[in-house]
C-alpha cells in the first residue's frame, strides 16, 4: 500500500507519495495562492495528489491513507483546522473536503511541526525511539513531541509550542506578545537580531569585525550565516555572537529536557547546516545543566536528516 503526505504552507503545497518503507517515490508541488477560497486551496491539493499518482501509475485503490501537515492549530480528531495566522483558515473542515474532493476515505491531518517530528520519529534520526522532541529552527522556533510513538498535542490540540517558554524574563519581544521567549533568543531571526545588534555595537565602539566586510556595510545584508562563517575565519566578535546564541539555545533545550527526557532531542532547520560548529559547543553546554547531567543514560542531541521532506512523510504516516 501507499501513503499521501500533504505538506501545506503559506507560499507552496508540497505532497508525496510514500511507500510502506518511509520512502517517498514521488512527490510535487503547486503554489497554494493563500488569498482566496480556501475551498480552492483544498482543491487544488486534490488534484496535486492525482497528479502524482496518475504520473507514478497508482490507483487511489493503492493509497491507504493521506495526511495533511498545516501550519496553526489542528484538530486531528475531528479534522479541522481551528486557525492559523498565515492562511484562510478558522474552524476548517479541511479533511472532509479534501476527502471529498480526492476520494479517500482515511484522511488526518497534524500540526505541520508536529508532523515533522512523527517523519524524525519514524523514518529520521529518532526511529526506533519511544520518545523524541524536534525543535526546528527557522523564521520561529517550531516543535514537536511524540510519546510513546504518538504526537502529543494537549487536550485542545494547540500544544508543544515550545518557542514560547520564557528564558529570560521581562526579555526581547516576541510575536506571540510575550517577552522574552526562547524563540526571540534562538530561531534563526533571533540569531540575524543578536547578529546585527553585535554590528552596530562595534560601529559605536570603533571595534573592528570581519562581519562588517561580509555584509559590505549594509546590516540588512545580515543573514543566519553571517557570525558562524566569520567565526570560522577567526573572527572573535563572531565567535560572541556564535556563542551567545548557543548559550541560549542550550538553555530552552535543558528545559525540554529536563521536562521530558526524550531519548532523541532532534534539531532541524537551515542553522543545522554548521555542523560541529553548532552541535558540539551545543552538546557541552547542554550537558552541563541537565538534571540528568549525573546519570546515564541521557538524551541524544542529533541534527534532523529529513529536511524539507520531513513534512510529507509525517503527514503520511499520522495514521500509524
Amino acid at each position: 500500500m501507499y501513503y499521501l503526505g500533504i505538506d501545506l504552507g503559506g507560499t507552496n503545497i508540497a505532497a508525496g507519495i510514500c511507500d510502506e518503507q518511509f520512502n517517498i517515490i514521488k512527490k510535487g508541488s503547486v503554489p497554494t495562492n493563500a488569498n482566496r477560497n480556501p475551498e480552492e486551496i483544498i482543491y487544488d491539493m486534490a488534484q496535486l495528489c492525482k497528479n502524482l499518482l496518475e504520473e507514478a501509475g497508482i490507483s487511489l485503490s493503492e493509497v491507504a491513507s493521506a495526511g495533511i501537515a498545516t501550519p496553526g492549530t489542528a484538530n486531528s480528531e475531528t479534522g479541522v483546522v481551528e486557525y492559523t495566522n498565515n492562511l484562510p483558515f478558522v474552524k476548517f473542515p479541511i479533511a472532509d473536503i479534501l476527502r471529498k474532493y480526492l476520494g479517500i476515505e482515511k484522511v488526518y491531518i497534524e500540526n505541520d511541526a508536529n508532523a515533522a517530528a512523527k517523519a524524525e520519529a519514524v523514518a529520521g534520526v529518532a526511529k526506533g525511539a519511544k520518545y523524541s522532541v524536534m525543535i526546528t529552527l527557522g523564521t520561529g522556533l517550531g516543535g514537536g513531541i511524540v510519546l510513546d510513538g504518538q504526537v502529543y498535542s494537549g487536550f485542545n490540540f494547540a500544544g508543544a509550542e515550545l518557542g514560547h517558554i520564557v528564558i529570560e524574563k521581562d526579555g526581547k519581544p516576541c510575536t506571540c506578545g510575550r517577552k522574552g521567549c526562547w524563540e526571540a533568543y534562538s530561531s534563526a531571526t533571533g540569531l540575524v537580531n543578536m547578529t546585527k545588534e553585535k554590528i552596530e555595537e562595534c560601529r559605536k565602539t570603533g571595534r573592528e569585525t570581519m562581519m562588517e566586510k561580509m555584509i559590505g556595510g549594509d546590516i540588512d545584508h545580515v543573514s543566519g550565516k553571517t557570525a558562524f562563517a566569520a567565526m570560522k575565519q577567526g573572527d572573535e566578535v563572531a565567535a560572541e555572537v556564535v556563542d551567545e546564541y548557543i548559550s541560549y539555545l542550550a538553555c530552552g533545550i535543558v528545559n525540554i529536557i529536563n521536562i521530558f527526557q526524550p531519548e532523541i532531542l532532534s534539531i532541524g532547520g537551515g542553522i543545522c547546516n554548521e555542523g560541529d560548529y553548532l552541535l558540539k559547543p551545543l552538546e557541552e553546554k547542554v550537558f552541563k545543566e541537565t538534571y540528568t547531567r549525573e546519570g546515564t543514560p541521557r538524551t541524544q542531541i542529533k541534527i534532523a536528516k529529513l529536511g524539507n521532506d520531513a513534512g510529507i512523510i509525517g503527514a503520511a504516516f499520522l495514521g500509524l
